[in-house]
This record gives C-alpha cells, sequence and structure tokens, in this order.
C-alpha cells in the first residue's frame, strides 16, 4: 500500500505534535471541532479512508463495519482498550485493528493510587471545607478519616496497571491481594508480597479497599454484581479507574445509600458520560471524569504508537500492536 495514497481520518482531537506529525507523515483529515461523531458519520468516515484512527468514546459495531466498503483497512484504536470495537467482525472482514497498549501503566496507576488514598482519608472534603471558608481550627474528632497503613487491598485484574498500583500500594504498607484469570510469575509475587485468590468472591469478602484493573469483555461485564458487592465489608471502598461496565451501577449506588459500603471513588462509569444523579449526591463518593490517563506525556506516547502501527502496516508488516479476537 504506497503511503503517498493512504488516506488516515482520525475521529477527535489529538495533541499538537501527534497532529503535526501525522500530517507531515500522511494524507491525514484531523476533527479540528474535536466533536464526537455519530455512527453514521463514522461509517462515512470508514467508507472513504484506508486507515481510522478512532478514539474508546468511537462505537465502531458491526453497523459502522457493514457499511465501509472495501476500502478500509486498519483501525489504528487511539487508546488501549478495544471494547468500543467488534473486533470479530472487523477481523473477518480482513480489517487489522490495533490498540496503544503499555504507554498509560504508570499514568493510571499513579491516579488510582490517588483515589486509594482519597475516600479513605477525605481529601476531597477536605478540599471542599477549606474552598468554602469552613475551617474554623483544628479540633481531635473534626474530619476523621480511615488509616490506610496495613490495610487489605484487594486487586482485580493483575496486569500491566494492577501490578503497577500494588507497587505503590505496597510502599504505602498495604497488604497486597488479587484475582486474576492466573496467578502472576513467582518472582513477581515475592516483590510484591502479594497474596493470590483463585476465588473472587472469597477476596471481596476479606477485603478493605478494591481495586478494578481488568479489561470490560462479555466476562467481566457486572463482574461486580448486587450479588458481589453484598459479600463485601460493610466499611470496605471500592476504586475504579478500569471500565464503568465492570460494575453494577445501580447496584452499587443501593449499597452505598444503604451504608453496606464504605465509599466509592470512581473515575469511569457505567453510561458514560452520564453519571447516575445519586452517585454525586453521596458525601462518600469522590467522582472523577475518565482522567486517569490523562497527561500530556502519555497521549503524545499513545499517538506515536497509532502512528507505529500505521507506518509498519503501510510497509506491508505486522503491526506490533495488532489485536486479535483471541486475545480479548
Amino acid at each position: 500500500m504506497p503511503r503517498t495514497k493512504v488516506k488516515v481520518i482520525v475521529t477527535r482531537r489529538l495533541p499538537e505534535p501527534v497532529e503535526t506529525r501525522m500530517s507531515e507523515l500522511f494524507d491525514v483529515e484531523l476533527n479540528s471541532s474535536d466533536t464526537p461523531m455519530t455512527l453514521d458519520q463514522l461509517a462515512e468516515a470508514a467508507g472513504r479512508c484506508d486507515v481510522l484512527v478512532p478514539t474508546v468514546t468511537d462505537k465502531i459495531d458491526g453497523r459502522v463495519l457493514a457499511r465501509a466498503g472495501d476500502r478500509l483497512r486498519l483501525i489504528a484504536q487511539f487508546g488501549a482498550g478495544v471494547d468500543n470495537i467488534d473486533v470479530q467482525s472487523a477481523v473477518s472482514r480482513g480489517i487489522t485493528v490495533t490498540n496503544t497498549p503499555g504507554v498509560l501503566t504508570e499514568d493510571t496507576a499513579d491516579m488510582a493510587m490517588a483515589l486509594i488514598l482519597a475516600v479513605p482519608r477525605r481529601i476531597v472534603d477536605g478540599v471542599q471545607t477549606m474552598q468554602a471558608g469552613a475551617f474554623t481550627g483544628w479540633t481531635p474528632t473534626w474530619m476523621l478519616g480511615r488509616r490506610i497503613y496495613g490495610k487489605r487491598l484487594g486487586i482485580i485484574g493483575m496486569g500491566r496497571i494492577g501490578q503497577a498500583v500494588a507497587r505503590r500500594a505496597k510502599a504505602f504498607g498495604l497488604q497486597i491481594h488479587y484475582h486474576n484469570r492466573k496467578p502472576v510469575r513467582s518472582q513477581t509475587a515475592e516483590a510484591l508480597e502479594a497474596t493470590y485468590w483463585d476465588s473472587l468472591d472469597q477476596m471481596l469478602s476479606r477485603m478493605d479497599i478494591v481495586s478494578i484493573h481488568c479489561p470490560h469483555t462479555p466476562a467481566t461485564y457486572h463482574l461486580l454484581n448486587a450479588r458481589r458487592l453484598k459479600l463485601m465489608k460493610r466499611d470496605a471502598y471500592i476504586v475504579n479507574t478500569a471500565r464503568g461496565e465492570v460494575i453494577d451501577e445501580a447496584a452499587m449506588v443501593r449499597a452505598l445509600e444503604a451504608g453496606e459500603l464504605g465509599g466509592a471513588a470512581l473515575d469511569v462509569f457505567e453510561n458514560e458520560p452520564a453519571v447516575n444523579p445519586r452517585l454525586r449526591a453521596l458525601s462518600n463518593v469522590v467522582l472523577l471524569p475518565h482522567m486517569s490517563s490523562a497527561t500530556l506525556e502519555g497521549r503524545i506516547d499513545m499517538g506515536e504508537k497509532v502512528i507505529i502501527n500505521i507506518k509498519t502496516f503501510i510497509d506491508g508488516h505486522k503491526p506490533p500492536d495488532r489485536v486479535i479476537p483471541a486475545m480479548l
């Protein structure tokens, strides 16, 4: 595929250095308005380009792919997750799918650790008190939170990000526990002093804090459902920087309202960008606007991966970050 003839369409604004480099290398069409595309617009774009560069908020389902025609050869996702793309349908149509794994690990782990601290230590409550001018002086019983040191942290999904969170949490004196499809390497477990739980139910019932780091797949949809949420301690906290669909959000809200959970810190939501107003009304919840990976360095690194995937594909080789259905 000659590079000069390759048409690339990018669905959202990307950092300026990334857009500049793409413009130098490809016949690229950028979304200068940064307005999310509708399904019809995505299908129209897919039908007149060789390479589509979507983001995790673009739904590239079978309907879009069916209308794309025969020109589209590569979907170079700007993001690590690919649950927004019907990868099986794409591959069956001869379309290669790539993503940008690995570059957001440390940024996401930083934010997860911040959220692990935020709710038990009531950091947001303290900030709001100061901003409102309501601080009248220190007293022994005011603004009491819960100690982090020595508590049990249960990590769901011990991949790159889960392990990065474990390293940070261990430094804070948390006891590391995890549930994964299989145990991590023995050297990793020893370094983190991490305990593996084959049973998610048993782990949940014993943890003080649960942090989610697994992808959204059919197998993980509502992994934390109403039954499993009831297994957790009444003073336990949930942290989610992965995907909102992993938690039954309505069941979690009911548990929080009923005092059956200690609190939650969420960067992702089941029906993004919509956020359940009952969540916003809770005082023991910290909500962020899907910003765990939002660093300039991380976004530029993502863009560089997209460019490498496109260039490798154009040159007739398998892109380094190719996604195949068996990996999902």
